[in-house]
């Protein structure tokens, strides 16, 4: 099973939760319809890893998204991470009107930083990454649809969340191909102060 890490221990998620189209701008820049319900879809644990891979049977793009971690069925801690996503092939599974696993749900799909304990004044959570220096995603959680509590909230309806787990709320405008060699930074701040943050170097 892979791991992630929580204020510097070894977490075991069992599974990762995406929130899809929650940005109106990527909406947009995607082409999309914006959704009269929240879109949800899930990755399994077998999708998490430390290496950011430029192709997968096809090359594959790059989504920065604030991330949760559940603790005591609550949201516990923070992180960044990579939605990586096999874009011409979600492409196609759309217009078919199918889910969109074998687009996101594969081996070395998300990526992400460590987690830290998350702030009481989550509301001033913001998203960065850059890529080669050059900041190419910044998100903030007042341009978000589907706030995090109200994520959590409708989860629960339907989903047992369990220590561990972890939410990706979703990501801003500013997608793009990963290129082989370039570098990818991300980071959470609470206003200007870096909370966590991480870089990978695509292969």
């Amino acid at each position: 099973m892979n791991t992630v890490s929580f204020e510097g221990k070894v977490v075991t998620p069992s599974k990762i939760i995406c929130v899809g189209r929650n940005y109106v701008e990527h909406i947009t820049e995607l082409g999309n319809e914006i959704p009269e319900s929240m879109v949800v879809f899930s990755k399994p644990n077998s999708a998490i890893s430390n290496v950011l891979k430029a192709v997968h049977h096809e090359p594959l793009h790059y989504e920065a998204e604030l991330c949760f971690m559940i603790e005591n069925g609550g949201l516990a801690g923070v992180g960044c991470g990579l939605d990586l996503t096999k874009r011409a092939l979600q492409t196609k599974l759309k217009k078919q009107g199918l889910p969109w696993e074998r687009a996101k749900g594969f081996d070395g799909a998300a990526l992400f930083s460590s987690f830290v304990r998350l702030p009481k004044n989550r509301d001033n959570l913001i998203i960065e990454l850059d890529v080669n220096g050059d900041l190419r995603q910044r998100g903030t959680i007042d341009k978000m649809m589907y706030k995090p509590d109200q994520i959590l909230k409708e989860l629960q309806e339907f989903m047992t969340l369990v220590d561990g787990d972890i939410i990706m709320t979703g990501t801003p405008a500013g997608v793009g191909e990963v290129v082989a060699g370039a570098t990818y930074a991300c980071r959470v701040l609470l206003d200007d102060q870096v909370l966590t943050h991480t870089r990978w170097v695509a292969e």
